[in-house]
């Protein structure tokens, strides 16, 4: 990233309204109300802005939730505009959003990502240290925007503890060998394929194949693009319910990406 970027808070009603703006940009989707996102920031919710040269590019905006009695922040939109994505801004808007979490006394974010985009995932799991236990089918239904058409939603529930030895201390399983259990072979455009033959749960570490790049498999291979979605999907159940969890995401030189997960009681939260 050569550009300098500045990250900030965002407050006023006229500063929501940019984001109006980035939202219709990256996802052509109808935006968030500015009374909603507003109100939000007055009451314990996080909005902050990218800026280069004084123009916004980025942008994240999270809210207070709860589940099962814990309050936590939950990371509901991050975007980047297309003419500035893969330069770290995100990653920049992560970690401010950290530091003011932590002011406001959070220690918990949490936020939902499609398992088959691997360089999201990379960002959440093996930049900033989050994990993952929980596969949700289908999360947000039927969606029409351009990344999401055509599939079901489904998504990886990310859990980022701001204040472990995890995020921290950058914790890392000690584990000289992940074990890759599935095949990959190749269709007739050259798109990765993934065979699975079983799913053992009695590994110390365990990798997970995900395409290189989902998006173009969903353009040109749609039907593949489904038989990854469904195949990931038992994968991840499968695993989860035995006490695996997401810690890291290997990026090979091959056309696909490995997930790396150890039995949750191991890690340090």
């Amino acid at each position: 990233m050569t550009e300098f970027v500045t990250v900030r808070s965002l407050k006023t009603n006229s500063e929501m309204k940019l984001i109006q703006g980035l939202e219709t940009i990256i996802w052509g989707v109808q935006p968030v109300p500015v009374h909603q996102t507003f109100t939000s920031t007055k009451n314990g919710g996080i909005m902050l802005g990218a800026f280069i040269n004084n123009e916004i590019v980025g942008f994240s905006y999270g809210f207070p939730g709860v589940v099962n009695g814990k309050l936590h922040l939950c990371s509901h939109m991050l975007g980047i505009h297309p003419d500035y994505q893969k330069r770290g801004i995100g990653k920049a808007l992560k970690d401010e959003q950290l530091v003011q979490a932590k002011e406001l006394g959070y220690d918990l974010i949490r936020w939902t990502f499609d398992p088959l985009e691997s360089l999201n995932a990379y960002l959440n799991i093996s930049k900033l240290y989050g994990i993952c236990d929980t596969y949700v089918e289908n999360c947000y239904g039927d969606m029409e925007d351009g990344l999401n058409h055509g599939l079901p939603s489904d998504r990886f529930n990310i859990d980022w503890w701001i204040t472990s030895e995890r995020v921290e201390e950058k914790w890392n399983p000690d584990i000289s060998t992940y074990e890759c259990p599935f095949q990959i072979h190749y269709s007739e455009q050259g798109n990765p394929e993934l065979t699975v033959v079983e799913i053992p749960t009695n590994l110390e570490g365990i990798e997970v194949p995900v395409p290189h790049d989902f998006q173009f498999i969903k353009k040109n291979e749609p039907e593949l693009a489904l038989d990854w979605r469904m195949k990931t999907r038992e994968i991840f159940q499968t695993l989860f319910s035995a006490g695996y969890c997401v810690v890291n995401v290997n990026l090979s030189a091959d056309r696909v990406h490995y997930y790396q997960l150890v039995k949750k009681e191991t890690i340090p939260l």
